[in-house]
């Protein structure tokens, strides 16, 4: 093919090849289009119309989405990803330095959740292996039933 391994450039980006629409977006990042949508209603990330009233998004919203992917898979909440993309600016694709800044805010929300499902999970074991199947005299759970002085209901919710 002509110009092949004789140093040619590819042709320069036009301006409308930085935008890519709602299906493009899906294929590239692995998301359902339903899902976009709820990302944009919900301000994670944002589209412009185009001249047919055609959802276009910027190609920095791959890396939001990726993002937002790592962050909920990581089990942060979709409120809290929210929170941390309104630092970032709407238009630029996040960096690394964007992303250990966020990283570093939810590392303790995740080593915390880490402590107490392996609490959880040790207490598990225990509470199957004794079957009392009963809050008021589980020794791990409610020991001398100190809960009792609560009132009524659920107190237990957070592990």
């Amino acid at each position: 093919m002509a110009g092949e391994g004789s140093g040619a450039r590819a042709p320069a980006r036009r301006p409308c090849d930085q935008w890519l629409s709602v299906g493009e977006v899906a294929a590239r990042s692995g998301v359902a289009v339903s899902a976009l949508h709820f990302y944009e209603a919900r301000g994670l990330i944002r589209s412009e119309r185009n001249a047919g009233n055609q959802r276009r998004f910027r190609r920095g919203v791959l890396r939001r989405v990726a993002l937002i992917k790592v962050a909920q898979r990581a089990g942060v909440p979709l409120a809290e990803v929210g929170r941390a993309l309104e630092a970032l600016p709407v238009d630029a694709a996040p960096g690394k330095a964007d992303w250990q800044r966020l990283s570093r805010r939810w590392r303790a929300e995740l080593e915390a959740r880490i402590e107490s499902l392996s609490r959880l999970r040790d207490q598990l074991d225990g509470c199957i292996g004794c079957g009392c199947l009963s809050l008021r005299d589980c020794p791990l759970r409610n020991p001398g039933d100190v809960l009792a002085a609560e009132g009524p209901g659920a107190r237990l919710l957070d592990l």
